[in-house]
């Protein structure tokens, strides 16, 4: 039955996982998982200390392999130590933290031990914390002492599945005693969790202006787009016309003539109408023009004058030779 394959190997992993705490005491184990891989199996363990796992070049993984080959029959064991980075919000580390601290001191410092405890936990950003000591502490009948700190869930999925819990014992004179560990951790999202926006109004004023500003950056770009089309077709218009050859352009020069002709003489008559009106005002410039010449009349004269009295005087010179020869 497929049932009893399950349950088989459920029970091997325990068995398994118990014989790897007893073997790593005190080197603060949080985690141990099995995992199948093609080469055989693997063993990862999440530590406080991986180094005291590994020992002087490997050595404890070396034992550790052996007496898993002898004891579970395991074919290829493969064993991956991570580390965990924060102590105080595991709940199996802080646990086997206290019940170390307890058999060190004894029963008469327990009180110290468990607030200590639970103020790193909440220096760490746990949530809520809660320490249960329960044993024949500090008398000779047994009590319970609870220590407890913070917001923690006691049911509800959230209570099974988001809080930390761990169980140990402690091995004193006066009889075991035994620890439970509770810790509410920082990343844990709670469903009925709601928070309230400082200044929503300003959020959105940004989000609605972002949304304007990007419609506007590509209407630019589509411009711009247009603009450089339309400058590569009217580079290529001009192209087009200089590669004309002469011939065409001889041809095409008389009629440019004609139409300029054509062009010229439909302006002349546009251009006359207007000139034919102030004919009255050129008639004083006749007069003046016909003035001109009455003015110069009596300047002939005056050289015609002239000219004989420039004459006589030779004549004067003749006649005076002519007395005295």
């Amino acid at each position: 039955m497929i049932e009893r394959d399950f349950i088989a190997q459920k029970t091997k992993e325990f068995y398994i996982k118990q014989f790897m705490t007893k073997k790593l005491k005190g080197v603060g184990i949080s985690e141990i998982r099995l995992k199948k891989i093609p080469l055989g199996e693997k063993i990862i363990i999440s530590a406080n200390k991986p180094s005291l796992i590994v020992g002087s070049k490997g050595s404890n993984i070396r034992l550790l392999t052996k007496e898993l080959k002898k004891n579970f029959k395991l074919e290829n064991p493969q064993i991956e130590i991570t580390e965990v980075k924060d102590i105080f919000l595991d709940a199996n580390i802080v646990a086997q933290r206290i019940a170390g601290s307890l058999e060190r001191f004894g029963s008469a410092r327990f009180k110290g031990v468990g607030h200590k405890t639970m103020e790193n936990i909440l220096r760490a950003g746990a949530l809520g914390v809660e320490i249960i000591i329960s044993g024949k502490i500090p008398g000779s009948r047994a009590k319970s002492w609870r220590f407890y700190q913070g917001y923690l869930k006691k049911c509800g999925d959230v209570a099974i599945t988001g809080v930390r819990h761990a169980q140990t014992t402690a091995l004193l004179k006066s009889g075991i005693i035994g620890i439970k560990v509770s810790i509410m951790p920082p990343d844990l999202v709670l469903p009925d969790s709601i928070k309230l926006l400082d200044e929503p109004v300003q959020i959105v004023e940004e989000s609605d202006a972002k949304s304007e500003e990007k419609p506007a950056k590509k209407a630019t770009k589509k411009k711009a787009a247009k603009k450089s089309k339309k400058k590569e077709a009217k580079e290529e218009v001009v192209t087009e016309e200089k590669k004309e050859t002469p011939e065409e352009k001889s041809e095409d020069a008389p009629v440019a003539e004609e139409a300029k002709t054509e062009e010229s003489q439909s302006e002349k008559p546009a251009e006359e109408v207007p000139a034919e009106e102030p004919k009255t005002e050129e008639a004083p410039v006749e007069e003046s023009q016909s003035e001109k010449p009455v003015e110069e009349e009596p300047k002939t004269e005056e050289v015609a004058e002239e000219k004989p009295v420039e004459e006589s005087v030779p004549t004067e010179e003749k006649t005076k030779e002519a007395s005295e020869e």
